[in-house]
């Protein structure tokens, strides 16, 4: 069976460290991500599994891109009755380029990462730190990099977050739906 790529035309958003990435911004309520992620395209919104009753309620708002096809969401935003929006999720293929420091973060196949993000680390004498997958990516607090499989491929799904209600640090923020396992969602 041959593997079908497609070729997607990519934004190329900014990110501020604890401000946000591209137009979002942390902090924003559920309206205000829809009417901000109108540049990128449609907007679908629905409830999240409330997995940790520490938090308040969450939605998931999943960002289509503008097209006659239908896609995957290339953002997901995560947005909670406390705090407004805590995590930002790039797609690994429909995502917008994103970079860190030079870095590009979005949708690199996981050991190619590891390589610049350890040459990155050591031109500019900081750290890194390994993710629960094994691999190495810039150690910046408000980046959660996660694995999305992409054929038989792990590509880099990052999270950029700020801690949510109730929770220390960002992984502990994390989304129950972002949980992976080897790029895939647990069964």
């Amino acid at each position: 069976m041959a593997l079908r790529t497609e070729v997607v035309e990519r934004d190329e958003w900014s990110y501020a460290p604890a401000a946000g990435v591209g137009p979002l911004r942390f902090g924003m309520t559920v309206d205000e991500v829809v009417e901000a992620a109108g540049t990128l395209g449609r907007t679908k919104v629905s409830d999240c599994v409330r997995s940790h009753a520490i938090f308040t309620p969450t939605w998931k708002a999943e960002v289509h891109r503008r097209g006659a096809a239908p896609s995957p969401p290339a953002v997901t935003a995560y947005v909670s009755q406390a705090v407004g929006l805590f995590c930002i999720a790039a797609d690994a293929v429909h995502g917008p380029r994103i970079a860190y420091g030079g870095l590009q973060l979005v949708g690199r196949d996981l050991s190619e990462l590891e390589s610049d993000a350890i040459a990155y680390a050591e031109a500019k004498d900081v750290g890194f730190r390994y993710m629960p997958e094994g691999y190495a990516a810039p150690d910046d607090p408000g980046i959660v990099m996660r694995a999305q499989l992409v054929g038989e491929v792990l590509r880099s799904r990052p999270l950029f977050m700020v801690p949510r209600d109730g929770a220390w640090t960002e992984w502990d923020s994390l989304p129950s739906e972002e949980y992976r396992v080897n790029g895939r969602p647990p069964a």
